[in-house]
């Protein structure tokens, strides 16, 4: 169905012909303006397209209408989302959002910054954004005929609009993962509330640095909420801050060769973030997944190299406090008296309602525009944020473009050169057999300041330029055989650059404890038996504190093996019980949020080590998690299971106008902490990020690579490829990427002939 979709401009009337193609493969011709030459294009069974083409031009022409076929409604949006472009579809709620996005664009030199990600990267931009227009062309016509297209955009009332290169390079698909604007004033809350003594206790930073509060910062009414109003393209929630990638030498696998395994954790949304294609012309051969408004390649292999990421969680973001003059609040102070702000006019247009005036302000600091996010006339302070997306480089992913075509570590590590955003823990292997890691991106060097609080803006507390590429974390080939990274911390003990932040610690204890701990050579289905890795180690740090507790619900936790498989019983007894557990504990010790990680775990745990009353606590704690279960479950413990609390729904922008588009509920495993991550939302048991995508590469033959993306590769739920993989992504299970010639050919259900 999707290729019937993509099938526009057609010859006259074609009907399917076998052209030495396998049985029940059909062909179809397109006729587009804008090739230079002919482009073949395999679908394979899975919905991947693996696109032909005789020169670099055509191949992202193809990509962006390929891509357009397959989530134009879900790019337009992206699109207005990093335009600030959204209430003019979706009405008068969405003002403020399109103000904070455009206060968020890019404003530096347009030369460096296309020249940032690869030497032809406007060229490929206009290639891939022309091919995007090509099939909005096609698609309007034959919609304007009668055909059943665009129904997306029929449903939403609105349509689709010309992409220009520019578009590609939307700040606010970066916003969500560049850490921590939002914290920073979060920590100033708790500063003002608590004291800088009390408050350490809740800021997060390893290696600790002590709270600093500036003389005469005024952090009353500061509040995390203040920037609400600045959404990611990710909308359901902000990005999650997880993944895991592990790269193997071939000295500890069972092919001699290396592995490397990624599932990088993002919203779970219909369609998925994920877009996968293969991409094959001269000086190019790269498979793998990106996201569908970008060209390339972002997570996969080519011939010689296979990468994965995974976020590192450092600070990118740094809040600035103006001291505004009372007599003119559009002026601020700085470390030379009062200068006026930058001040730019937007008009917003509104559905619905008359268009709306904006004036956005931008201070400045480093030499760099600081948009001013929020402001207060009344105590006369404002908040400007400098962050690494104003810099050249700075919309996420692109770098991709070098990427895709290095050849070896000296390829890989000049591609990393350019990645500034989002900041990734990139792991590599190659067909030689060397595996690495480099931790990427652009990090500001603070002299004075750790980057967690709003400082100042009167000049003492500027950035210091940026941290030598050379002097970012890096291994390559290291002794024990693996590079291993979950959001962790990859810094050495005596790391010189204070990159302000924390470390998620649970998934890499696993993922260590299962390679460290392997008795033979690691295969293929060792690799998925750890992503789909649902032992929980706060359960087993529990399970030693219930040797002495009575009942049937105390043995039922201290016989199971502390995994959280969906039809556990034991599984959900525990993960209520640890929620009426910490409640229990807050009552009666200082612990902080109630959230999965390992301090407050362990702050719980040395509690209840320490306190007489422990038994009771645990036992009352048990007694309430069972009461809870047989209301919600029945009296039966052996029908309890985690995977009736614990569930997933997909959902679309356009899932409560047709059904159709909303996939789920599904019970799931895991958790938050699990290497198998299936984060919820806070006062939620509902899965609302994990990994949509994983793959699997084996560098000894590339097509017993692994890899899934759910739902589909399609956003039209008329198509079978719209959620064709779910079934697999349930079950922990993957299909072949294949990559040779003979491999495409053997799996392909349909070709696409593009013609000039």
């Amino acid at each position: 169905m999707i290729l019937s979709i993509l099938a526009l401009a057609l010859l006259p009337a074609p009907s399917p012909v076998p052209v030495n193609n396998p049985p029940g493969q059909t062909v179809r011709f397109i006729k587009a303006p804008g090739l230079q030459q002919k482009v073949r294009i395999l679908r394979d069974k899975w919905g991947i397209a693996h696109i032909y083409a005789a020169n670099q031009h055509d191949l992202f022409f193809a990509q962006g209408y390929s891509a357009a076929a397959d989530r134009l409604f879900q790019m337009e949006l992206w699109k207005r989302v990093g335009q600030g472009r959204l209430a003019e579809v979706l009405g008068p709620d969405y003002v403020k959002r399109d103000v904070g996005a455009r206060l968020l664009r890019y404003r530096g030199d347009m030369k460096s910054e296309y020249e940032s990600y690869a030497p032809d990267a406007q060229e490929i931009l206009k290639a891939f954004t022309d091919g995007i227009n090509a099939y909005i062309t096609d698609a309007l016509a034959r919609r304007k005929k009668g055909n059943a297209v665009l129904h997306d955009f029929t449903l939403a009332g609105f349509d689709p609009e010309p992409w220009k290169p520019e578009d590609c390079l939307s700040r606010m698909a970066a916003y969500g993962m560049t850490g921590n604007a939002a914290s920073e004033l979060g920590n100033a809350k708790r500063v003002k509330e608590l004291g800088a003594e009390a408050a350490q206790r809740f800021i997060s930073q390893d290696p600790e640095v002590k709270v600093f509060i500036p003389p005469g910062a005024d952090y009353s009414g500061l509040d995390a909420s203040l920037l609400d109003y600045l959404v990611p393209s990710d909308q359901r929630i902000p990005f999650p801050r997880e993944s895991n990638n592990w790269t193997i030498s071939g000295k500890l696998t069972a092919t001699g060769k290396p592995m490397l395994a990624n599932d990088p954790h993002r919203s779970i949304l219909a369609p998925s973030l994920r877009y996968m294609v293969h991409l094959v012309a001269p000086g190019w051969d790269v498979i793998g997944a990106g996201e569908p408004a970008l060209p390339g390649v972002s997570i996969g292999h080519n011939q010689q190299i296979a990468w994965g990421l995974t976020i590192f969680p450092v600070d990118q973001q740094d809040l600035y406090l103006e001291e505004l003059d009372p007599q003119d609040p559009e002026r601020y102070h700085t470390a030379n008296g009062w200068k006026r702000m930058k001040k730019e006019h937007e008009s917003v247009r509104v559905k619905g309602a008359e268009t709306r005036d904006a004036e956005l302000f931008f201070t400045e600091h480093g030499g760099a525009l600081c948009p001013v996010l929020w402001r207060d006339e009344k105590t006369h302070r404002a908040l400007a944020l400098r962050w690494i997306g104003a810099e050249p480089g700075g919309a996420g992913y692109l770098a991709s473009l070098t990427l895709d075509r290095a050849a070896n570590w000296t390829g890989f590590q000049s591609a990393m050169r350019r990645w500034k955003l989002p900041p990734e823990n990139m792991v590599y292997a190659d067909r030689s057999g060397n595996i690495g890691e480099i931790s990427a991106g652009l990090f500001p060097f603070r002299k004075n300041v750790a980057g967690f609080l709003p400082m100042p803006g009167n000049g003492e507390y500027e950035w210091d330029g940026f941290i030598p590429f050379e002097k970012l974390p890096h291994e390559f080939d290291p002794q024990k055989g693996y590079v291993a990274t979950a959001n962790n911390r990859v810094l050495p003990k005596d790391y010189p650059y204070k990159l302000a932040t924390g470390w998620s610690d649970l998934r890499i204890e696993r993922i260590h404890e299962v390679l460290d701990g392997a008795k033979k050579k690691l295969t293929m289905d060792d690799m998925s038996g750890l992503q789909n890795d649902v032992m929980s180690l706060p359960a087993r740090d529990l399970q030693k504190l219930l040797a002495d507790v009575p009942g049937a619900e105390a043995k039922l936790l201290r016989e199971w093996d502390a995994r959280l498989n969906a039809d556990s019983a034991a599984a959900a007894l525990f993960k209520i019980f640890q929620e009426k557990l910490y409640a229990l504990i807050k009552k009666h010790a200082e612990v902080g949020p109630e959230e999965d990680s390992r301090p407050i775990m362990q702050q719980a745990l040395d509690f209840l080590q320490k306190v007489p009353e422990r038994r009771e606590l645990l036992q009352q704690a048990l007694e309430a998690a069972a009461k809870d279960l047989k209301n919600e479950q029945g009296e039966d413990p052996t029908k309890w299971s985690w995977g009736k609390l614990h569930t997933v729904t997909l959902e679309h922008p356009l899932g409560a106008r047709e059904s159709a588009y909303r996939l789920g509920p599904f019970p799931r495993p895991g958790d938050g902490t699990t290497v198998d991550s299936t984060g919820t939302a806070q006062n939620s048991r509902q899965q609302v990020s994990g990994a949509s995508f994983r793959e699997i590469l084996d560098l000894k033959r590339w097509d017993n690579s692994l890899a899934v993306n759910t739902p589909g590769q399609s956003g039209d739920p008329q198509s079978k490829h719209y959620s064709d993989l779910l079934p697999l992504w349930l079950d922990g299970k993957y299909f072949p990427l294949v990559y040779s010639k003979t491999g495409v050919q053997r799996n392909s259900e349909e070709e696409i002939r593009m013609e000039p």
